[in-house]
């Protein structure tokens, strides 16, 4: 397993590619805009699955491009961001450029799924809404690795004044991370890689509870 990471937008926010060299797979987590860089850092696998952490706009604008390069991947969400995915209030778009792209989710979370990304790399769904209704932290307990999306922030959490936000939600969610391993590595949606334990110690979020 290979994690690269492409900061991508206006807003930088994080796009991760998982890969595996054996069998030339690959998944991607928030693509937030078409780029060639990306498409490039996938020449030669096989795209499985676009994973998204939540539905704002600049985490998926670059599922509409990514989807017509590999018909066959499927898109996943939770069900509480699916709207996000048409809709230009619900996603934030709005309030940026107002484009609207065709996207269409090929998966749709609950929360507590379990699934094999790529060999050896099977994610378990922690729905931790606060961000927004349907956000989640996708998380490979064997291998010790998180994404977050913009639930976790190295040394902060994500904002919940957006449409669906909702600061005890948030806490909520954040306390249920404080109780996980904390050698696990957090892949965040914005800003540096951290790991669970740090933050426990230095997120003043994390130290309050």
């Amino acid at each position: 397993m290979k994690i690269k990471c492409l900061p991508l937008g206006d807003y930088q926010a994080n796009c991760y590619i998982v890969t595996d060299d054996t069998s030339m797979t690959a998944a991607v987590i928030d693509p937030g805009v078409a780029s060639d860089e990306l498409n490039d850092l996938l020449l030669g696998y096989d795209l499985k699955y676009i994973l998204l952490t939540h539905g704002h706009f600049d985490h998926i604008y670059g599922c509409e491009s990514l989807k017509e390069l590999y018909p066959e991947c499927k898109i996943c969400i939770h069900c509480a961001d699916e709207p996000c995915l048409n809709n230009s209030e619900l996603n934030l778009a709005g309030d940026y450029d107002g484009y609207l792209p065709s996207i269409n989710a090929d998966i749709v979370f609950d929360g507590n799924e379990e699934l094999e990304i790529i060999p050896d790399v099977n994610i378990k769904v922690l729905h931790t809404p606060g961000h927004s209704k349907g956000s989640v932290c996708y998380t490979d307990f064997k291998n010790g690795i998180m994404f977050s999306g913009d639930t976790l922030f190295c040394r902060t959490v994500g904002r919940t004044d957006f449409i669906g936000g909702n600061f005890d939600e948030m806490m909520t969610s954040i306390k249920m991370l404080s109780t996980l391993n904390p050698d696990i590595k957090v892949f965040p949606g914005h800003n540096r890689l951290t790991t669970i334990g740090d933050e426990k110690i230095k997120n003043r979020y994390m130290r309050k509870l």
